[in-house]
């Protein structure tokens, strides 16, 4: 499907009835990314309308030329939302730059947001000022590498804590093939201009969140996140050993439980009777 907001063409795939999970996805990347690790969540779990969103300069969304720096994208996002969802209640979901989106989607739309997962979200826009940990590959089948090419292995090994065909297998279709169709001069722009002009966080978020990170994400780390646990008092923090940035396809069960506890944790609350 495709939306006409803040003149970009941007596609999105519109699953299920429900309350609205609005799915962003990380620089580069397109839907798909969200969409492989989402939709096993939602295999028995029934109330839940999910929307995975290509970015402008990523996946199948068009006519993104004019957007110059992370507000204007933030703005396409809005503006979707205002269309699609208009003035309703929805869930937001974001992935390392997705995450960083979704706050921007919270601060804007506090209203109607009502619960936030962060999926190793990009926290500080500038690389040179995160906290991360070294480089590491934890677990390898050295099986695999007899049949990819030294650049495919490099581009995996890249990010990998985990490499074996399981991943390898879910990198190259959920994640490769998003890059594959990025525009990347066009987001080499972006990263001039990647962090909000405006503040974030100016007032605490009352609805069940969920933080999952990995504790070997060399992207943007885990230590940072920590430091927005106050503004989330709803929140579950989580630190998973043996993941890293692609933390999705590294811990798939975990990843799979936690979403699931989030989801619960939402329907909980919203069922809740008013409070005086």
């Amino acid at each position: 499907m495709r939306c006409l907001s803040y003149g970009v063409q941007v596609f999105y795939e519109d699953i299920g009835t429900g309350l609205p999970v609005v799915m962003l996805h990380g620089f580069s990347l397109d839907h798909q990314m969200m969409k492989g690790c989402m939709e096993p969540v939602f295999t028995n779990l029934h109330g839940f309308r999910r929307l995975y969103v290509d970015l402008p300069g990523m996946g199948l969304s068009t006519h993104y030329h004019h957007i110059a720096n992370s507000d204007e994208m933030l703005e396409v996002i809005l503006h979707f939302i205002d269309q699609v969802l208009p003035e309703k209640p929805f869930l937001i979901a974001g992935e390392s730059f997705g995450g960083y989106l979704a706050r921007g989607v919270i601060e804007k739309r506090r209203s109607q947001v009502k619960g936030a997962l962060f999926l190793c979200p990009m926290v500080v826009p500038d690389k040179e000022k995160r906290d991360l940990p070294p480089r590491t590959l934890l677990m390898e089948d050295k099986h695999l590498w007899d049949k990819l090419t030294l650049q495919k292995q490099e581009d995996f090994t890249a990010m990998a804590v985990v490499a074996n065909e399981y991943t390898w297998s879910r990198y190259k279709n959920e994640i490769l093939a998003g890059c594959e169709l990025a525009d990347y001069p066009f987001l080499e722009k972006i990263k001039t201009a990647y962090g909000f002009s405006f503040e974030l966080d100016t007032v605490c978020f009352p609805y069940p969140s969920l933080f999952v990170v990995g504790r070997q994400d060399s992207s943007v780390g885990f230590k940072d996140a920590w430091h927005l646990i106050d503004n989330y008092p709803r929140s579950s923090f989580v630190v998973l050993d043996c993941a890293g940035h692609n933390l999705q396809i590294e811990q798939p069960h975990l990843f799979t439980e936690l979403v699931h506890d989030w989801l619960g944790r939402v329907s909980d609350y919203l069922n809740e009777p008013a409070r005086p």
